[in-house]
């Protein structure tokens, strides 16, 4: 039995940390990180992707916990959540295949005051890392996992532990933007918004049969 539940948690895990890590996107988040702390000190930039990462991880488990409490009160349904959600997910899927979602990252992150140093909380904690598609997965991560409190244990260690991944992509953001080159960062770039546009495609499948068929 403890074996059973061992191996439903570990393919909760897997799912959660493929689906968080594919819309949180550390990897194409250094490129925007980097120009955003380019000619500041080290510490600085580590500091930044600290409190960044942190303050995106606090924001999204606020989410994770009280989002369907919320949603609730304010009469939204699950379903309803998850078709549109799916349809947001799914233009940032074409925006990634088509690569179009990095120029409009960065175009935002252009419009920053260069005398404003502090980007933790903004862009870098949100939109970049705790944005809508991040926030809107992560509540239905949870929402799937209803009732299931070893479930939801381990939507929020995927949840963790993409974090981390994120957290040590800005440590080495100028060093991962020379090693990806720009080839290498259009190809993985479009894997990842394949496999979001499958993602999203499930998430409207799933909420469109629930609320027709119950």
């Amino acid at each position: 039995m403890r074996a059973g539940k061992a191996y439903i948690m570990e393919e909760t895990f897997i799912a959660a940390f493929i689906s968080l890590f594919v819309i949180i996107d550390p990897v194409g988040l250094a490129p925007i990180f980097g120009s955003l702390t380019q000619d500041t000190p080290v510490a600085h930039q580590r500091k930044m992707a600290l409190l960044g990462s942190f303050i995106g991880l606090i924001i999204l488990v606020l989410f994770a916990v009280g989002g369907e409490s919320f949603l609730r009160a304010l009469g939204i349904s699950m379903d309803a959540l998850k078709i549109a959600g799916g349809i947001m997910l799914f233009i940032m899927a074409l925006e990634m295949v088509f690569e179009k979602r990095g120029e409009r990252k960065q175009e935002a992150a252009d419009k920053i005051d260069e005398y404003f140093d502090d980007v933790s909380v903004f862009p870098v904690a949100m939109p970049l890392v705790a944005g809508p598609g991040a926030i809107t997965t992560i509540m239905l991560l949870m929402a799937h996992e209803t009732g299931n409190i070893e479930g939801q244990a381990a939507v929020l260690a995927a949840l963790l532990v993409v974090m981390l991944i994120t957290l040590l992509v800005f440590f080495m953001a100028g060093k991962v933007m020379k090693f990806m080159g720009p080839s290498v960062s259009a190809i993985l770039t479009r894997l990842l918004g394949m496999i979001l546009a499958a993602l999203a495609a499930q998430f409207i499948i799933d909420g469109t049969t629930s609320a027709f068929l119950g």
